[in-house]
């Protein structure tokens, strides 16, 4: 597998001091560059930007189904390897956090079977975060 680099998402936030908090404070990331409109860090070595919008009265998420769970749409993430995301999946319930999809084991004894979790930010972004024990199903069909 060739060497991964860092990918870089902003994503909108209508409360930029909640959020502030709920990724440096919650998802354990390093705090960047920031302004009175936007707030940069690290979320497992990639460069996830906040951005202050403010917040419209139809703002809905979407969900397909997926191995029998409702999958929010949009999302992101990080795929993690999967000692770090067992043991990020226990912090995070330590510190309360309310899941969408409480982790657990996707497509058990398929191909491209994996760990995920989904859960929101503040803002109400779903986030995934998901491991493979072995990475070379990543892209498996």
């Amino acid at each position: 597998m060739l060497k991964i680099s860092p990918f870089h998402i902003a994503i909108p936030v209508h409360n930029l001091a909640e959020c502030r908090v709920f990724y440096r404070e919650v998802l354990q990331c390093e705090e960047g560059r920031s302004s009175d409109q936007w707030v940069d860090f690290n979320l497992f070595g990639h460069q996830l930007v906040i951005h202050y919008k403010p917040k419209t009265q139809n703002e809905t998420l979407h969900h397909n189904p997926v191995d029998g769970h409702n999958v929010p749409v949009p999302h992101y993430g990080v795929v993690l390897p999967w000692d770090t995301f067992n043991i990020f999946s226990k912090e995070l319930k330590k510190k309360g956090v309310r899941f969408i999809i409480e982790p657990y084991i996707r497509f058990e004894g398929q191909v491209g079977e994996q760990a995920t979790m989904f859960f929101l930010d503040p803002a109400g972004n779903a986030l995934e975060f998901k491991a493979f024990k072995d990475i070379g199903q990543l892209f498996a069909k």
